[in-house]
């Protein structure tokens, strides 16, 4: 079967209001990234590889955001990856951090979170 060729990309969605060091947050968007790369549909992947496996992070609020974001994907029949962190090193317990959308249509996702901010 044949995919319609279209520009492809993939989305993560960071909590701003953790403030996590630098090297937490790179760990916590490889997690999201890679996790809904297996989770997608493998023609969408093979894609989105040969156009150079576009990401772009963006910042939410907080949880309450993040969530809404998700929903929003979910419900627009985006893969999703919600991220929890396992509190043994920067977070006393058990934390949500991130999710990555996709990789899908750019414009499908964009749809969702086109106002939100580069982080």
């Amino acid at each position: 079967m044949f995919v319609k060729q279209f520009d492809v990309k993939q989305v993560i969605l960071v909590r701003s209001d953790l403030k996590m060091p630098k090297g937490k947050l790179a760990v916590q968007v490889a997690h999201a990234s890679v996790d809904c790369v297996l989770k997608s549909k493998k023609k969408l992947v093979k894609l989105w590889k040969t156009k150079g496996m576009k990401k772009v992070c963006l910042k939410v609020k907080d949880l309450k955001e993040l969530d809404s974001f998700v929903g929003k994907a979910q419900e627009n029949g985006l893969q999703t990856s919600l991220i929890t962190d396992a509190g043994k090193t920067v977070f006393k317990g058990p934390t949500i951090t991130c999710a990555a959308i996709g990789p899908d249509n750019s414009e499908k996702i964009d749809k969702i979170t086109e106002n939100l901010k580069m982080l």
